[in-house]
């Protein structure tokens, strides 16, 4: 049995608490070790009892001369148990309840260790509910000092997991081999390994214990970069890629451009000059572009869709939903048709490709079950995952593009990379991330950014509205609609009311109050994730058609919903959102060239002047709400929702962008010697398994 064995391996105590213990993310004794601290108790004041004074928070150590329990006829308490302590300076009580088995541990003549905070009974000093423990050998781990307090789940506490953790220490605190080099060690003041996990559970001062964190987390963040950069440099050793004529086409490549319906930003042709020097190298690209909301990630892709088309490849574009791979169809069809160039789709749910090969389907139109089939005249194929089928067999697939990447993750790039031989690849994100988590996270991807918006786009206006404002609201909102013929977004974080969720507006029940009480002289339209997806798909083109004023909706409209003719979005129970999330609903409006509006409702009066909300009013720059979140809020919020791919840090956070820095400086000076560390690399490659494993 080593650090690395899973914990139902060990003794007992280990297989009886594995499954409460996996809720913990425990699976090996490893895991156990790094299962780190949320906080400390301070016990470390050692008090005779006849200086206690009440309020304070004192240990109090001594011997056990009485251990009753009383039985009590509550209904809550039905028991209570009294252990009198004493020391060479008097007597105190300690108080417990509902625990009758403590008269079996706690036994009259041992010595005892007690914290907590000092109360008065009677003439007694007491403690009620102590932190306590039997004193064998001087050795104290619950009380006398700095405790850990650990983050816990059901009938998994933090003295259990203290006891643990305790005895692994000892168990295997000589095999807890270093392998960050002595050089870096040395250069930032880092403890060695087992210092710092001793320290970091069992600290003797709180600045050894923030100084344990710290060396951790950069370890945290500087296998992170690492692995990145071997991620990167297997990328580069793969048989040559293929090399497409950029210059040969320049001219064809720049009358596309010049025939686009508007003029691209300098972000816009910066991003699309990087793609196109990639794909003139012999290595394939790998690139991640990163671009505001409405900032035209789309019209880049086609430019790059169109340069592999020139040069005789296919494309694909993969969209995580089926709404968001039918507007990509629809708008490059729009783009590139007029130039010969054949774009199709395939979803889950169509079970087809848009195109008729009556030698794939049968008279019902379905496809033959276990059927291969090429799909040989197509120049791109836009889907969500259903173009990594294994059915779907292409011809001389070049480029691969994934939108909003960070909702597939690396397996699904991996399944793209085994199946086509060195393909170009770019992956999207509208999700607004902050430049140095953005390097920790795709430290093996180039990236280019987009951070302007399209030329004549005007800035959405933003409006926190107080819960007195509402009716005047509504009455503008139907003012604008009529005025300027616009239609309207209403945003709900629920779909359905819950007994826990009463004062949240909820989308199916504010459906029918809009549409009976508030707006009977306009047309309502509900959208949500429980509708299938050709529910959704109707609804949308019902939408985009005018056939309603106002479309009610859960967070299923977040992600690339393009209408025009929307001005208005409405978001109710705005302070339940991260400001991500807020930036990618407010970007389904201002798609247009008229002014449009984002209304923040909330009832809570304290969101009312955070400093959050008001950001929303201020900042219109994705990248800056991400980082007044991620200040504010931490790194829990930063997206929204959780995403695959998304690193989960043990110890460390990415709000602390100076230790990212600092992890990053350090990987670029030693990776190009990483053979020269074994014990280093070989760290790294179980960390890299583990990032890479499915999602």
């Amino acid at each position: 049995m080593d650090l690395h064995s899973p914990i139902t391996q060990g003794q007992q105590r280990f297989k009886m608490y594995a499954s409460r213990l996996e809720k913990l993310g425990i699976l090996t004794f490893e895991d156990f070790l790094l299962h780190i601290p949320s906080r400390y108790e301070d016990y470390s004041v050692i008090s005779k009892m006849d200086k206690l004074q009440v309020g304070e928070t004192v240990t109090v150590q001594g011997k056990v001369i009485e251990m009753k329990n009383n039985y009590l006829k509550g209904k809550r308490i039905k028991s209570m148990q009294k252990a009198i302590l004493e020391d060479d300076t008097g007597t105190m009580e300690l108080t417990w309840f509902n625990q009758p088995f403590l008269t079996k541990t706690i036994l009259t003549g041992n010595l005892m260790s007690a914290s907590g905070k000092v109360e008065k009974s009677g003439r007694r000093f007491s403690i009620t509910s102590p932190e306590y423990e039997i004193i064998y050998n001087n050795d104290a781990i619950h009380t006398a000092r700095l405790i850990p307090v650990y983050p816990e789940t059901q009938g998994v506490s933090s003295k259990w997991l203290r006891r643990q953790i305790h005895t692994l220490l000892q168990e295997f605190y000589d095999d807890l081999t270093e392998y960050l080099p002595e050089t870096i060690l040395k250069q930032y003041s880092f403890m060695h390994l087992n210092e710092s996990l001793r320290e970091i559970h069992f600290p003797t001062s709180l600045e050894k214990a923030a100084q344990a964190r710290e060396r951790l987390a950069f370890e945290e963040f500087f296998l992170m970069q690492l692995s990145a950069q071997k991620r990167r440099a297997e990328w580069k050793k793969e048989q040559k890629g293929n090399v497409f004529q950029i210059k040969k086409f320049q001219d064809q490549i720049e009358r596309l451009i010049a025939s686009l319906p508007f003029i691209l930003t300098a972000a816009q042709r910066s991003a699309a000059d990087d793609i196109l020097r990639d794909f003139a190298g012999d290595k394939p690209m790998n690139r991640l572009l990163q671009g505001e909301v409405g900032s035209g990630k789309t019209i880049v892709a086609a430019i790059a869709m169109y340069a592999a088309h020139l040069n005789s490849y296919q494309s694909v574009l993969m969209a995580p939903t089926e709404i968001l791979a039918q507007q990509h169809f629809d708008s490059i069809s729009k783009l590139l048709s007029g130039l010969g160039v054949k774009v199709d789709l395939i979803t889950g749910s169509t079970k087809s490709i848009k195109y008729k090969v009556s030698s794939i389907k049968h008279k019902n139109k379905k496809l033959i079950p276990n059927t291969e089939y090429p799909i040989p005249d197509t120049d791109i194929l836009i889907g969500t995952h259903a173009v990594l089928s294994d059915k779907i067999k292409f011809k001389n697939l070049g480029f691969v593009a994934i939108d909003e990447q960070q909702r597939f993750g690396v397996h699904q790039r991996g399944i793209i990379r085994e199946r086509v031989k060195n393909p170009h690849l770019l992956t999207m994100t509208a999700t607004p991330i902050p430049r140095t988590v953005a390097l920790t996270m795709y430290g093996d991807l180039d990236l280019s950014y987009l951070n302007e918006m399209p030329y004549g786009r005007k800035k959405v206006k933003t409006w926190l509205v107080p819960p007195e404002k509402r009716v005047k609201a509504y009455d503008w909102i139907r003012k604008q609609i009529r005025e300027t013929d616009s239609q309207a977004f209403i945003i709900c974080p629920f779909i359905e009311e819950s007994e826990n969720m009463q004062t949240v507006k909820a989308a199916a029940k504010e459906f029918e109050r809009l549409q009976k009480e508030v707006y009977p002289d306009l047309k309502i339209g509900l959208l949500h994730g429980k509708l299938k997806a050709k529910e959704k798909d109707e609804v949308l083109r019902q939408f985009k058609d005018r056939a309603f004023d106002i479309l009610v909706a859960t967070p299923v409209v977040e992600v690339g919903i393009d209408v025009p003719n929307a001005t208005i979005i409405m978001i109710e129970a705005s302070e339940r959102f991260g400001l991500a999330q807020l930036h990618q609903l407010r970007g389904r409006v201002g798609r247009g060239d008229k002014q449009s509006y984002c209304l923040l409702f909330t009832d809570k009066i304290g969101a009312l002047h955070s400093q959050r909300l008001k950001g929303m009013e201020t900042l219109s720059s994705g990248a800056e709400l991400a980082e007044l979140d991620l200040r504010l809020r931490g790194p829990g919020n930063l997206y929204g929702t959780a995403q695959h791919g998304t690193p989960k840090l043990k110890v460390a956070s990415f709000s602390d962008t100076e230790l990212i820095q600092k992890a990053k400086r350090a990987a670029d000076d030693l990776f190009p010697q990483l053979s020269f560390y074994p014990m280093l690399d070989k760290k790294l490659e179980k960390v890299t398994m583990q990032k890479v494993s499915p999602d």
